[in-house]
């Protein structure tokens, strides 16, 4: 059995055990513990090893410094339109001020949270239902701006808001699936008439092209012919001129003439006899003397062409 003073000693020993355990606080990182003195605000301790005075100094509040994701409950926002939408938010947030997170409001949660309900129909109120869905990110960095204005006197500081869905009531949702159906069909449409008038611009350009060329190949083939023809009767001109060249220095030669002068008469019966075969008619020069005369007449311009 344990003597008046063993007991005391022991009680001592266990008074002294708790007093050091209240004196130590350990605050574990990103976390901060608000300290009151006699009630009234002391200090903020920090992450680490702290010391308190026992029975005179409490832990009023306790903050998580991270960042924290809070789901703002649904609600419904009407457009400028009259249209009923059903809005579904998460807010990003941190504590940047312990002291006035735990003095600021007395609940900073449900301020936020009321503040991003209010400022989020205000904004939805100013816009058309096509605009809201269209405009996300704007409508999130008015909430922002709204609840980071006010957050400061709260020591919060809101890092963005997120809108998860926007929910129209089911006759808006069929109106607006039958819309983009005709939409759809309409972009259809003009697609085709585009198509088919494209089509019809290259069939055009292509039959230009065709008659175009068409024409070029008719020019190009017509000058052929004419250059042609052209070079034919030079060369019959070359070669008769070349021929009557030979002739005429034929005449020269001893017996030329007279070779001549036999030539000119084979053509000239030659031709009479042409002309008696064409009828039943015998045709006979009225006089036989122009024969020699037309010999006579040939072989003296032959005679002159040598000269």
């Amino acid at each position: 059995m344990l003597s008046g003073s063993s007991l005391f000693t022991l009680v001592l020993f266990v008074v002294a055990i708790i007093v050091i355990m209240r004196a130590i606080r350990v605050v574990p990182q990103q976390h901060a513990l608000v300290i009151e003195r006699l009630g009234r605000f002391y200090a903020v301790l920090q992450p680490g090893l702290n010391f308190v005075i026992p029975f005179v100094d409490r832990v009023a509040y306790s903050h998580d410094l991270r960042e924290i994701p809070f789901d703002v409950p649904s609600q419904i926002c009407i457009t400028k339109d009259n249209t009923q939408l059903q809005v579904d938010g998460i807010l990003y947030f941190q504590v940047t001020d312990p002291r006035l997170a735990s003095y600021g409001s007395s609940n900073f949660m449900v301020a936020i949270t009321q503040l991003a309900q209010t400022t989020l129909r205000s904004v939805i109120g100013r816009m058309e239902l096509d605009r809201t869905f269209e405009e996300r990110d704007h409508i999130n960095g008015l909430v922002v701006a709204a609840l980071d204005l006010a957050a400061g006197n709260w020591g919060v500081k809101v890092l963005r808001y997120e809108i998860k869905d926007l929910t129209p009531p089911k006759e808006i949702l069929h109106a607006m699936q039958a819309q983009i159906t005709a939409e759809r069909e309409k972009r259809a449409v003009i697609a085709t008439s585009e198509g088919k008038q494209q089509e019809q611009i290259n069939l055009a350009a292509g039959a230009r092209a065709a008659a175009i060329a068409q024409s070029e190949g008719v020019k190009q083939a017509e000058i052929n012919q004419a250059q042609g023809h052209a070079s034919a009767i030079l060369a019959i001109a070359e070669a008769n001129a070349k021929a009557i060249q030979q002739v005429a220095e034929a005449t020269n030669v001893p017996g030329g003439l007279n070779a001549v002068n036999l030539k000119v008469a084979e053509l000239y019966i030659a031709a009479f006899a042409n002309l008696a075969k064409t009828g039943n008619t015998l045709i006979v020069p009225s006089n036989l003397a122009d024969v020699a005369t037309l010999v006579t007449s040939m072989t003296t311009m032959f005679k002159a062409q040598a000269k």
